[in-house]
């Protein structure tokens, strides 16, 4: 049993559960558990609810996805300097479920990290999360998600434990290591945590929840 206290990263996705007001009351519920516990717990919101849960929670707000473009003529863009100003502490950036070709993506992460906005970059695997520990400017978390799980029963801590240890391995200037893709439980966290990750990305296992503040306080390490 681990006694290190995980980064936990909740990506709120686009759920019926987790917009408009559904979103403020999970936010409060993270806040809740993060207070309660000591716990670094972090969200990553949909954009149009960044400025509401931003003002009304302490804990980190990040947004799900930041576009590349500069401030100008790019209707319907999410910028960085956007997020910014609503209130974001950071972004996730490069989920399988919204890919950035590599070199866009190192655009943004430049672009983003000049306003101070903390990065979370996803990797579906340890090949990807190489590629981008290459770039000049770094992201703080490189959270490695299989795409084939994400969502699933089965968890990356339980299917697949070498993609966690091959990406400890690669890990450099330090950039920390979160890991996603099925954890919805304590033992998922703990084998995570033991095997070298930081934390955990997290989506519908707390988003989907009936009770998300049991959810959370269940995969917390004791």
């Amino acid at each position: 049993m681990t006694k290190q206290k995980p980064v936990i990263v909740v990506n709120f996705k686009a759920y019926k559960e987790t917009i408009g007001d559904n979103a403020l009351h999970l936010a409060k519920a993270c806040e809740k558990v993060s207070v309660e516990t000591g716990v670094d717990i972090r969200i990553a919101v949909p954009a149009t609810d960044l400025h509401e849960i931003s003002e009304s929670i302490s804990i980190p707000v990040y947004s799900e996805h930041v576009d590349e473009y500069p401030l100008g003529k790019h209707t319907g863009a999410i910028l960085p300097e956007m997020i910014k100003s609503a209130g974001a502490h950071g972004t996730i950036l490069n989920h399988s479920e919204h890919k950035v070709p590599l070199k866009k993506l190192e655009e943004t992460i430049q672009r983003s990290k000049a306003l101070g906005l903390t990065l979370v970059v996803c990797a579906e695997n340890v090949d990807e999360e190489r590629e981008i520990l290459r770039f000049k400017y770094k992201p703080e978390f490189i959270a490695i998600e299989p795409p084939e799980l994400i969502g699933g029963d089965i968890s990356v801590s339980t299917a697949h434990p070498e993609v966690i240890t091959g990406g400890v391995k690669e890990l450099k200037d330090g950039v920390k290591l979160l890991v996603g893709a099925g954890i919805k439980t304590k033992a998922d966290v703990e084998t995570a945590l033991r095997l070298g990750a930081d934390g955990v990305l997290i989506a519908s296992g707390i988003d989907l929840a009936k009770d998300p503040v049991k959810a959370l306080k269940d995969i917390i390490p004791e």
